[in-house]
């Protein structure tokens, strides 16, 4: 009896369970102590210059911001959930400072090269530059927002620990607070604004009574972690790559997704273009999300008889998902059992919540960005309460 048939019989659900529920490679986790290697800017310090590329495809300069009376220095990235829900709040202090002669700057710290795919939980895209401007764009920053993933040097003379950490620099561009923006990655359980607290000082010429707090969120990912990368990659093609005869009352099942978790289901076949084309990006977005609930499930509509040709597919594209290929020669039929309104070639795609209910659907190719956005906004877990939120607004 092989996994697919187990899974049935076991629990009235094909599916068989993912066994990782512990979020080993998840963030947000608290900072912990500062890595001397990288140590932060201490208080009274002059701001250190930079000169980094921007959203807007311009260099943009530490002397631009030379005429605020207060200069902030937000460093924040894409993949990070903790700094995902503060962009709200940084956006909110952008409009109640914009009149106080106060200057905000977000600086992304991280090596998109050191980010692995198990850290990518909870994001669309990880933190490359063109990443950057697919964020901003999505969340309608009101900010500047900078890339120092090249050579983390501006990071480095900051000594940024995690995202978010911001730098609030006085007239002189001395450091007068660092750390949290505030004490509550939640929002509706935030008791103190520390940045607020330290704006509201600086600007009424008193000193601020904490200059120091504790950041909390995601560690910056430096160069030295780009290893961690390629060793997971290296973990990924070793997985086994198994296939599985799936027949029309099996996909009638899988339509009514029992299992409790987020499916994506894509139908597809070996001499679709479009399908082995999309197919690497719903192989990573499976492996981002898959210590979460949820579940990725390949359909290949190929004859039976084609399943070497599958086989040798699927093992190219290290595809250690849970992979299908019709038991029928009736494809019209096994498409019918699926989904009577089907009515059209490969691919297809689905994303489906427990019950049955459609989250994304798309005949061709997949827009991966919606679909990743879909996905996330329906995903739930004990491991971070409320994220989904996030992505149910903009």
């Amino acid at each position: 009896m092989n996994r697919f048939h187990r899974g049935l019989k076991a629990s009235g659900v094909f599916l068989p369970l993912l066994i990782c529920l512990a979020a080993s490679g998840q963030e947000p986790r608290l900072t912990p102590g500062v890595n001397p290697a990288h140590a932060i800017l201490a208080t009274g310090s002059v701001a250190p210059d930079f000169s980094l590329p921007g959203i807007d495809g311009k260099i943009h300069q530490l002397s631009e911001y030379k005429d605020n009376r207060l200069l902030m220095v937000m460093f924040i990235c894409n993949h990070c959930p903790t700094s995902q829900l503060y962009e709200g709040r940084m956006k909110k202090l952008v409009e109640d400072y914009r009149n106080q002669s106060v200057a905000f700057v977000a600086i992304q710290p991280n090596d998109p090269k050191a980010v692995q795919l198990a850290e990518l939980g909870y994001t669309d895209v990880s933190d490359s530059l063109d990443e950057m401007k697919i964020r901003a764009a999505y969340r309608h920053f009101n900010f500047p927002y900078l890339y120092d993933g090249e050579t983390q040097a501006v990071t480095q003379a900051y000594g940024a620990q995690a995202t978010p950490h911001v730098f609030l620099f006085d007239a002189a561009r001395k450091l007068r607070y660092e750390g949290r923006i505030d004490n509550a990655q939640r929002e509706s359980l935030v008791k103190i604004q520390d940045a607020r607290a330290a704006l509201d000082a600086l600007l009424a010429g008193r000193p601020v009574n904490a200059p120091h707090t504790p950041a909390f969120g995601c560690s910056t990912k430096w160069k030295s972690k780009i290893d961690g990368q390629l060793q997971e990659m290296k973990k990924i093609e070793a997985e086994p790559v198994k296939l599985e005869m799936v027949t029309a009352g099996e996909l009638q099942k899988l339509r009514t997704n029992p299992t409790g978790k987020v499916l994506l289901i894509n139908f597809w076949a070996t001499w679709c273009g479009p399908c082995i084309t999309e197919f690497p990006a719903l192989q990573e977005t499976w492996r981002m999300y898959r210590r979460r609930d949820f579940d990725l499930v390949t359909v290949a509509t190929n004859y039976p008889d084609e399943k070497v040709g599958v086989m040798k597919t699927l093992q190219a594209q290290h595809a250690s998902s849970t992979n299908l290929l019709f038991a029928s020669e009736d494809t019209y039929a096994m498409q019918a059992a699926f989904d009577a309104k089907w009515d059209g070639g490969v691919p297809f795609t689905m994303v489906i919540a427990g019950g049955g209910k459609v989250l994304y659907q798309a005949q061709g190719e997949v827009d991966i960005l919606a679909m990743r956005r879909a996905i996330q906004a329906n995903l739930e877990n004990e491991t971070y309460v409320g994220h989904p939120l996030y992505w149910a607004k903009q």
